[in-house]
């Protein structure tokens, strides 16, 4: 349990520190994308973690990079943080009453995650891939996205791993893995590298978040 521990604040140390010596070697990038991406790291790693303080980081994450997406006009991005913050407050209620030990231990505060069955998830990916590229053609023919069909590919796919999240499903890193990896190359083309190294660092999260939740437990209600 202390190894863990000290596994957990390092990856976090990590993941900041990578952030902080990104702003620096790119001069031109903003404050405010260096603020955004500690917050989006420190969220991330409570996440994987199972801890419900994400919350709290989250919230504080959403209203930075949301100004950060109407400056390069990424709609699909402003869209869905609007959607992060509305289904956090149901979030918070939501991991409150999974608290692992809740009952016995109020101080406490991982959850027990859920587990999808496969047939589930296979219509999920399924439908999540058609809705994304009928996302995409409508930004690309109505909008003037700069880069609509990876701005629609990092956005419908979010919204389900959201609900996933928000619900206690395990699966939804899987669906987090692919969204974070396009969103590498939506902001490597915008040219912000301090988002860039943010959604690097949060690819490897979703491998340790994978693994945190294994060890969690699991339960079926």
């Amino acid at each position: 349990m202390v190894q863990r521990k000290w596994f957990d604040y390092g990856f976090l140390a990590f993941g900041l520190l990578i952030q902080v010596v990104t702003f620096f070697l790119m001069p031109h990038d903003s404050w405010l994308s260096l603020l955004s991406g500690c917050l989006g790291i420190c969220s991330v790693c409570l996440t994987a973690q199972g801890n419900i303080l994400t919350f709290a980081f989250g919230f504080a994450q959403v209203g930075t990079y949301t100004y950060l997406c109407v400056t390069q006009r990424f709609y699909g991005e402003i869209a869905i943080n609007a959607y992060y913050f509305v289904t956090m407050i149901y979030g918070v209620y939501v991991w409150r009453k999974r608290l692992q030990g809740h009952t016995d231990d109020p101080s406490r505060t991982t959850v027990v995650p859920r587990s999808l069955s496969w047939q589930v998830t296979a219509v999920l990916a399924v439908l999540t891939v058609v809705v994304s590229w009928l996302a995409g053609w409508w930004l690309a023919t109505f909008t003037d996205d700069t880069q609509p069909y990876l701005d629609a590919y990092t956005t419908i796919p979010a919204l389900v791993a959201q609900v996933l999240m928000i619900l206690v499903y395990r699966e939804h890193w899987f669906i987090w893995l692919a969204v974070d990896v396009l969103s590498v190359v939506l902001w490597l083309r915008a040219g912000d590298y301090c988002m860039t190294a943010q959604y690097a660092f949060w690819c490897a999260n979703c491998l340790y978040g994978l693994h945190r939740w294994r060890s969690l437990g699991i339960s079926r209600v």
